[in-house]
């Protein structure tokens, strides 16, 4: 396919309204994760995964400051003092609690103080001119960083003990049980990342065409239900499901089923934000590592999409012949569409979202879990760091495995069809699942 007959989506323009929005939705949310608990449960560490909760409140406000307040804005700092102190790449997360940090009605001021400023860079801001000005980028890039801690906040809740203090609506439900077949997708180019797209970070830069031989992909994510058809014939127990390194770390840690997960007799339990529920069949699995999706894939007779197959099945319209920003289409996402924003605490029922099926017809590509893909995390072509290395640059690489689609903790401002989240294949307190393909090379 000739890639000068392809067409590209125009740039959107970005408004000040639209921003203004996104800013506030954000902080809204990382007020209602830390308002919720106590002082001693904002300082507390409750896992030497996670940060205390204090920590990446006043980090969201000190990043905020960094970009916005001091560069953007170009004004006077707020607090100088504490930037080495909320800087994540000199402390690890499990020595955070030992610093002398700022305490919960210090944070809260803290950050008031920081978009109190905001608010006017905003105001004098023309969204024209330098890379960081245009288009209000450097605001998107600080809503979407304020929203991908409230994601990383909603799981230190998780991992606490304790009562449940989170509270939301249950997820849609299907009466129907939905077909869990396969989608064939044709071979043929697309083009994959994006150069159009204003909040785009560095790593979903540069568009660029890729071409796929013909494969078939999952309709919906693994459910429970299959999850467990799994656990039941001994996937947990069967060296040869397994890689090498995933069987090493099966043993190492003990895995026998997805985080959280309890067996009480012949029924599987769920913890989930301090409520103890029955696992639900038809929902998508979630708090499953890179390790145990790959099992399950060899045990299904499949394998996990590469990271481009993914985003082809998720974007590409062969009508109109381009990629779309969102399975459905160029639309934001809605209730209908979508299961994000932490409007529910759990996945929906596979089926729910049929609005959101992309045009190749495959469902609930956005929201619900991240879908773990067998691709490592690599620059595309042409990458060009921005405005910082250490965003994606410095994580290329190393054992990384690149997660698409978001999740139900995920904001609809960081969870575009060319967004790209990574992690170590051992991480599982994240709101991860998967989804499987087929490669049907010599299909008659």
């Amino acid at each position: 396919m000739d890639v000068t007959k392809i067409e590209v989506a125009e740039t959107a323009v970005v408004t000040k309204e639209f921003t203004e929005a996104a800013l506030v939705r954000s902080r809204n949310r990382s007020l209602l994760l830390t308002d919720c608990l106590d002082d001693t449960e904002l300082s507390a560490a409750h896992s030497p995964l996670m940060s205390p909760l204090v920590w990446d409140l006043a980090h969201i406000g000190n990043q905020e400051e960094l970009w916005l307040v001091r560069d953007v804005g170009g004004r006077e700092p707020v607090r100088r003092d504490i930037d080495e102190l909320y800087d994540a790449f000199k402390h690890s997360r499990s020595s955070r609690p030992e610093l002398p940090l700022l305490d919960p009605r210090q944070a809260r001021h803290y950050i008031r103080t920081v978009r109190g400023k905001v608010w006017d860079v905003l105001a004098a801001s023309t969204f024209s001119g330098s890379p960081l000005e245009l288009n209000g980028f450097a605001f998107g890039m600080i809503a979407q960083h304020e929203q991908q801690h409230a994601e990383t906040m909603l799981a230190t809740h998780q991992l606490r003990s304790g009562s449940a203090v989170l509270v939301e609506e249950s997820p849609p439900s299907v009466r129907r049980k939905p077909l869990l077949d396969e989608v064939i997708i044709p071979s043929g180019a697309f083009v994959m990342g994006t150069d159009d797209e204003p909040w785009a970070l560095d790593n979903e830069r540069t568009a660029h065409q890729v071409y796929l031989t013909e494969y078939a992909i999952d309709r919906f994510p693994v459910t429970n239900g299959q999850f467990i058809e799994f656990i039941d014939d001994g996937g947990y127990s069967r060296p040869e499901l397994w890689s090498r390194e995933g069987w090493r770390h099966r043993i190492d840690a003990k895995l026998q089923a997805p985080l959280f997960w309890e067996r009480d007799g012949s029924r599987w339990w769920q913890r989930a934000f301090g409520i103890d529920k029955p696992v639900a069949p038809r929902r998508p699995v979630v708090h499953v590592g890179y390790y145990e999706a790959q099992a399950y894939a060899t045990w299904a007779g499949k394998r996990l999409p590469t990271e481009a197959e993914w985003e082809k099945a998720a974007r590409w319209d062969p009508e109109s012949v381009r990629s779309r920003k969102f399975p459905w289409g160029d639309a934001l996402p809605d209730e209908t569409r979508a299961n994000l924003g932490q409007r529910h605490l759990s996945p929906a029922d596979v089926g729910a979202y049929p609005d959101g099926a992309s045009a190749h017809g495959v469902q609930q590509l956005i929201g619900d879990v991240w879908e773990w893909t067998s691709s490592g995390f690599h620059p595309y072509p042409g990458f060009h760091a921005f405005p910082y290395r250490e965003y994606s640059e410095v994580f290329f690489g190393g054992d990384y495995k690149v997660l698409r689609g978001g999740s139900f903790g995920t904001d609809s401002v960081a969870a575009r069809g060319t967004f790209r989240n990574w992690d170590h294949p051992i991480r599982r307190q994240i709101f991860s699942g998967f989804r499987c393909a087929r490669t049907l090379s010599g299909r008659p």
